[in-house]
């Protein structure tokens, strides 16, 4: 029985329609109940009874309190994965509130957690929302069994366990799992797993938060990574060593599963649901993402390395696609994390074997990834000649500086992009270039603003070629660690100066497991010990966010009554002077 935060919709994009497919698969036969009444007399929970084996559970594709709150910590309205977009159909912190209302009424039957939420809380971690750290969701949960990162795999192997009459206990040895036990002192040296400071340790001392944080991330990034053990208290969080990276033909066997594509008709008469709405006609290419950005979460879950499909099994969803009645010839997306990650993997395997880098791209590209962007533009040009497609739009990012090798565009790169910006911008592409202090990109994991600048004079070369007046829409983050109020003041010079559009912005909100987060609560750089500045109060973080809107007469008045406030009377002079200057060249025209 699958106990999920979101809507149920049949569609692979989905973790609930693509794990209960796979335990359906794996013979098991699956009771789905979306978005249960916590409030209640809890009859959703207790309707079906107890299952045969074990209950699932998932707070669903987004963390909970990440789709509850802004980051400003501001109760959302909405929710992009109910019907009708409405919020308020799932609790906060929901894995756990999901796991002792069934552990309530049914003590004794286990409970197997997964997702996002599940994933990224498995060891101790800061939580924005609490302003504290919180232990395990294994300790909060109460949950027997936790299952991290893209869980097909697992739950095929767990299912198949449990059919087969093997034990619950017994599913604690299985590779991607974690579970909570008593301490165990004869295994202390165990050579396949590597011992965290313990949760009390973290409590009292941010640097050991922050310590435990680098070796996470570091084994998260290996192929051959060891387990990790955290004490808390009188017991132990265990988690076991990853499964490898899926195949093409394992990742094409899941994607090859039979879905409807559509939302259950429950909801047909409660409004469209808006994440369905934007990923209905798209379809997924691959999974994984070695950027290693420190403020994103997908390396954490989906893993550095690519898991790719063979481009007859996209082909063949892409028919199905065709056949869907509301289908008018557009397709969405065909993409990923990062669009342009398709197929791309080491040179060497061996040396990717040894490899802990956080990201392949980050301080440079490294020389032993072949980026060559050759199969991805045959794959477009192949869903392209489909019959009933009329355009393939790419509303995935895209990594422009992977088109670059010593800041030129490479051979392949160049094809890639003109291909892209001629056949596959909806009107806009989406690109990222998040800040433009070198400082801040550092810390970000990006790369230099020149090279986004270089990328954008290229676009716009380019549409005015092909006579298209396409846009392109870069993303930015206010308030990441390390950014200060003159950081933001110099980001909006250096775009203004450049023509970039600050559009598609975001304020850094803190979510469980990043880097940028661990940097956020410790204010300390894991990797170099160093000290950082954090903006942790909600008003700066206000008006450094308000910098991006700096044309607007509210935003502006407040960001210089802030100066004022804080006696940053030199960046409210330049600000000042800047307004004036441009209100005289308005004037002028």
């Amino acid at each position: 029985m699958f106990f999920s935060g979101d809507a149920y919709i049949d569609h692979p994009s989905f973790g609930t329609a693509m794990i209960s497919r796979v335990m359906e698969m794996a013979g098991m036969k699956v009771v789905i109940v979306p978005q249960p009444n916590w409030q209640d007399d809890l009859r959703d929970f207790k309707k079906f009874g107890a299952p045969k084996y074990f209950f699932a559970v998932t707070a669903g594709c987004m963390d909970s309190m990440v789709n509850h709150y802004t980051a400003h910590k501001r109760l959302r309205s909405d929710d992009a994965y109910s019907p009708g977009g409405k919020a308020g159909f799932r609790p906060d912190y929901a894995t756990d509130t999901y796991c002792q209302i069934l552990k309530s009424i049914y003590p004794n039957m286990p409970i197997v957690i997964g997702g996002i939420e599940a994933s990224q809380r498995r060891f101790t971690h800061y939580d924005y929302w609490q302003d504290k750290l919180r232990p395990s969701i294994l300790v909060s949960s109460k949950a027997d069994l936790l299952v991290y990162g893209m869980g097909e795999k697992p739950i095929e192997s767990i299912c198949k366990h449990m059919l087969n009459g093997g034990s619950f206990d017994e599913l604690k040895t299985m590779p991607q799992v974690g579970y909570l036990r008593p301490i165990v002192l004869s295994e202390s040296q165990n050579n396949d797993y590597l011992t965290l400071e313990s949760h009390e340790k973290c409590l009292v001392d941010k640097k050991l938060y922050a310590s435990n944080f680098k070796i996470i991330e570091t084994e998260s990034n290996k192929i051959n990574a060891l387990g990790l053990i955290q004490r808390i208290e009188n017991q132990e969080i265990v988690i076991n060593p990853p499964y490898k990276t899926l195949s093409t033909d394992e990742l094409d066997r899941y994607y090859d599963i039979s879905f409807t594509r559509q939302p259950h008709p429950k909801y047909f008469k409660r409004g469209v649901i808006p994440a369905y709405e934007m990923i209905r006609h798209s379809i997924t290419m691959h999974r994984g993402c070695f950027g290693g950005c420190s403020f994103c979460a997908i390396s954490a879950h989906q893993g550095k390395y690519i898991s790719s499909r063979s481009p007859k099994s996209i082909l063949k969803e892409l028919d199905k696609v065709v056949e869907m009645p509301d289908f008018k010839g557009n397709v969405s997306d065909l993409g990923g994390p990062s669009a342009n990650m398709y197929m791309m993997q080491g040179i060497d395997q061996e040396i990717c074997n040894k490899c802990s880098r956080s990201s392949c791209l980050f301080p440079s590209i490294c020389n032993n990834l072949n980026y060559n962007h050759t199969n991805l533009l045959n794959l477009y040009r192949e869903a392209e000649k489909v019959k009933g497609v009329k355009r393939i739009f790419i509303g995935s990012g895209i990594r422009y500086d992977m088109l670059y090798k010593d800041n030129r565009f490479t051979k392949d790169g160049d094809k890639y992009a003109r291909h892209v910006i001629k056949n596959n911008v909806s009107g806009r592409l989406k690109v990222a270039p998040e800040h433009t202090e070198p400082h801040i990109l550092k810390l970000m994991r990006k790369p230099s603003i020149t090279l986004y600048n270089d990328f954008q004079k290229f676009f716009m070369d380019e549409n005015q070629k092909i006579g298209k007046k396409q846009q392109l829409i870069p993303y930015f983050i206010s308030s990441h660690p390390g950014c200060t109020i003159e950081d933001m003041f110099n980001l909006h010079g250096e775009t203004s100066k450049n023509n970039i559009q600050t559009e598609q912005i975001q304020d850094f909100t803190p979510t469980p497991m990043t880097l940028a987060t661990v940097m956020f609560y410790s204010g300390i750089n894991p990797y170099t010990g160093e000290s950082l500045y954090v903006a942790h109060d909600l008003d700066e973080k206000r008006v450094q966010k308000g910098f991006f809107f700096i044309n607007d007469f509210k935003k502006r008045s407040e960001i210089q009554q802030y100066l004022r406030k804080t006696r940053k009377t030199d960046i409210l002079k330049q600000l000042n002077r800047n307004i004036s200057m441009g209100q005289n060249k308005k004037h002028r025209k």
